[in-house]
């Protein structure tokens, strides 16, 4: 009995969950359109997609064991999958030939083997049609700034890249609606739905609204007060730095955190200060030896 969906994952009718799992890795790798620019690489990974469908649940595989390629009519999977009218279809037809919704296998183990498909198309006038999902769920990972700020950030999909808008305060865990950039079929177009997941800052811990920054402050504006230069997200600002200032102390500064997507108001941005001591081998041998007179040597 031919068997051509292990032909299509390049794996033997024996080969282990795992074994089909990493040949299906393997070929998804090779084949994807955003890395394999060959004309057929796109029908070809839309093969090993069905192909691992079929082969990764065990309910199906057993069901393809037992039948093999009479399932596709007669066809093997290459033939049958590029017969089916793209993908969508594709999808769709596998999806009711394992849903037992009317197609399935009824026609099978009857007078010459006839499959599932009948003399009058698959499931002939008894099949109940569902409208096939055609929306995209997918993960984005967006930069730290963007989160914050809001901004344009680009996505590919499918092959397709594009831009969207970030709105200023989204947080990871929250979903995006992308309008009209899921799969297309007769007429009809998906939307595309996204996770957001906010890439870490090396500079900045968010606190719900609130933003964190560790600031260098040198150990002559700790003592005296100075006003130093501080970047922040949005622009670079002056920060006064008062006299006796001490090491983790915070200076806080409104309207530049994260925003409430609610309330539409943004958050405090802490600066929290880091005193810099200076090498004592750099300073003048004269104010070392003051400054070892002078100084406390207890609190």
């Amino acid at each position: 009995m031919s068997k051509s969906l292990y032909k299509t994952l390049e794996v033997s009718p024996s080969a282990s969950e795992a074994e089909i799992k990493k040949a299906y890795r393997k070929l998804a790798r090779k084949y994807h359109p955003d890395v394999n620019k060959d004309k057929d690489a796109e029908d070809k990974f839309k093969e090993i997609n069905a192909a691992y469908e079929i082969l990764s649940d065990k309910e199906k595989k057993a069901q393809y064991d037992q039948y093999g390629d009479s399932m596709f009519g007669g066809q093997d999977f290459h033939d049958f999958s590029r017969n089916s009218g793209g993908q969508a279809d594709l999808d769709e037809i596998l999806r009711q030939m394992f849903s037992g919704g009317g197609g399935g296998f009824s026609g099978f183990g009857g007078a010459g083997g006839a499959s599932g498909f009948g003399s009058g198309g698959f499931g002939g006038a008894q099949q109940r049609y569902q409208e096939p999902n055609l929306d995209i769920e997918t993960s984005v990972t967006i930069p730290f700034s963007t989160a914050i700020l809001g901004g344009s950030h680009s996505v590919s999909v499918n092959g397709d890249r594009f831009d969207i808008k970030i709105p200023a305060g989204v947080k990871s865990g929250e979903k995006m609606r992308v309008k009209g950039k899921g799969h297309a079929q007769n007429g009809r177009v998906g939307d595309l739905f996204l996770k957001i997941t906010v890439a870490p800052s090396p500079e900045y811990v968010r606190e719900g609204d609130d933003l964190v920054k560790t600031i260098d402050v040198p150990l002559y504006a700790a003592l005296f007060g100075e006003k130093v230069s501080v970047k922040t997200l949005d622009k670079e600002i002056k920060l006064k730095i008062p006299q006796n200032t001490k090491n983790g102390q915070r200076f806080r500064v409104k309207d530049m955190g994260a925003m409430n997507r609610k309330t539409k108001q943004r958050g405090v941005l802490y600066l929290k200060a880091n005193i810099i001591l200076p090498n004592v081998d750099d300073l003048d041998a004269d104010l070392v030896e003051l400054m070892k007179e002078k100084l406390p040597k207890t609190v």
